[in-house]
């Protein structure tokens, strides 16, 4: 068996000209592009972005629903809440006696040192 003798500078510049040529030779051989299919491939690719665009501006108004909604939610609580305010507000709190302020700071005191131990 012959040992392998790597080719010189000739050979590999020839070698890469004719495969350029060959690759060249292929592309001419290759048949022309039909308009009509282009023409049916660009409308269906134009369809399909009509259909994303359609799926996402229905997307966008359902999250901006939503977000109305929460804010009336919100609204509606926080209303909720002032009215709790002031209906609270106009009834008077009655005045603790100093025996039930002593029990209530009794009480404190004695739960915090339950949790120390």
């Amino acid at each position: 068996m012959p040992a392998f003798k790597a080719p010189d500078f000739n050979q590999r510049t020839a070698a890469a000209r004719d495969a350029k040529l060959r690759a060249l030779e292929k592309l001419r051989e290759k048949p022309a592009i039909d308009p009509e299919a282009v023409a049916a491939r660009l409308a269906a690719k134009a369809a399909k972005e009509a259909a994303a665009a359609e799926k996402r501006a229905a997307r966008l108004a359902a999250i901006e629903e939503e977000k109305a909604a929460r804010a009336a939610r919100a609204a509606e609580a926080a209303a909720a809440a002032e009215e709790a305010a002031a209906a609270n507000a106009k009834a008077p709190k009655p005045e603790l006696t100093e025996a039930e302020r002593k029990a209530i700071r009794d009480a404190k005191y004695a739960a915090r040192k339950a949790r120390k131990r």
